[in-house]
């Protein structure tokens, strides 16, 4: 478990099942609860939506041939914090996303870790 990550609740948002299952494993691992996985955009925004409180979010960016934005401006609008994924880096955002927390595919478990932490604004002690 991670200190500041424990008990958090973190959508993920994912298409491909082995990523996304790594994903839950390694969440778990550090103490949080995942929520979904959504693996359309589609069901990511009705988990986003949802009145349950979310913590954060991990988004793929590329979800089954859609972009993730629609998700990510209903987690902005909601004030949940959330971390892109992408094989492409930050680079490959558009501009309206620069700056945001991403995290290049293939990532560890301390990428994930570290982008969610700092998404949050845990700080360690």
């Amino acid at each position: 478990m991670t200190a500041g990550l424990d008990g958090r609740r973190v959508l993920i948002v994912e298409d491909e099942s082995l990523v996304a299952m790594l994903l839950e494993t390694i969440l778990e691992d550090m103490g949080c609860q995942p929520v979904g996985p959504a693996s359309t955009v589609e069901e990511g925004l009705a988990m986003a939506g949802d009145e349950s409180a979310l913590d954060a979010a991990l988004l793929d960016v590329n979800v089954a041939g859609q972009q993730i934005f629609p998700v990510a401006r209903l987690l902005r609008a909601r004030g949940v914090p959330f971390v892109f994924s992408t094989g492409y880096g930050e680079g490959g955002l558009p501009d309206e996303w620069r700056g945001q927390a991403t995290i290049q595919k293939p990532f560890t478990e301390t990428a994930i870790r570290d982008a969610l932490m700092k998404a949050m604004g845990v700080v360690l002690a």
